[in-house]
């Protein structure tokens, strides 16, 4: 009985001594002196209108909603970081079609990007040179009526790409 006991307790000592198992975004963090963070506006590298700017705001937001960091919006002296991004191409592809007017009813924007996030002294800190994002929308029927969903689609695709990029920076992934 004595001995069952033991092994027992020992298994279970072993239990919970650990189980092989990690939570994510344990890896390598930011340095623990960032502080301030620049986030210039994206370069846009395509013919769409606003892109960057929508997409750079996004980033910021997030960045402001989730994290104690001071954010620039220029590279200074004074940021510890910059996180430069590039807009590399902009999508717009119909998906479906109205059967009666040969009009496409949705499409979806495609957005790809890269980002790198890098330290006073040039290093690294973070860096994706593929990011791609995709959003669909739907497209008027009633040209009386017209509404372009294409920039809110633009704006939510955005948003997801903020929250992405961020978690990644703040997880190391």
């Amino acid at each position: 009985m004595k001995k069952t006991a033991s092994v027992l307790i020992s298994v279970l000592a072993l239990g919970l001594a650990g189980c092989g198992y990690h939570s994510a975004g344990h890896a390598a963090k930011l340095p623990p002196d960032l502080k301030t963070i620049a986030i210039p506006a994206f370069v846009n590298h395509t013919h769409t209108y606003r892109v960057e700017q929508v997409l750079t705001a996004a980033v910021v937001r997030e960045f402001l909603s989730r994290t104690n960091y001071r954010i620039a919006n220029q590279g200074t002296e004074a940021a510890d970081a910059t996180l430069r991004g590039d807009v590399l191409t902009t999508e717009l592809a119909p998906l479906t079609y109205d059967s009666k007017t040969g009009r496409a009813s949705s499409a979806l924007i495609t957005v790809t990007m890269k980002v790198e996030l890098v330290d006073r002294q040039g290093k690294v800190l973070y860096q994706n040179q593929g990011y791609t994002f995709r959003e669909q929308y739907q497209v008027s029927r009633e040209i009386s009526s017209f509404f372009e969903e294409e920039s809110p689609a633009l704006d939510r695709l955005s948003r997801d790409f903020a929250r992405t990029l961020v978690s990644n920076v703040l997880e190391a992934y």
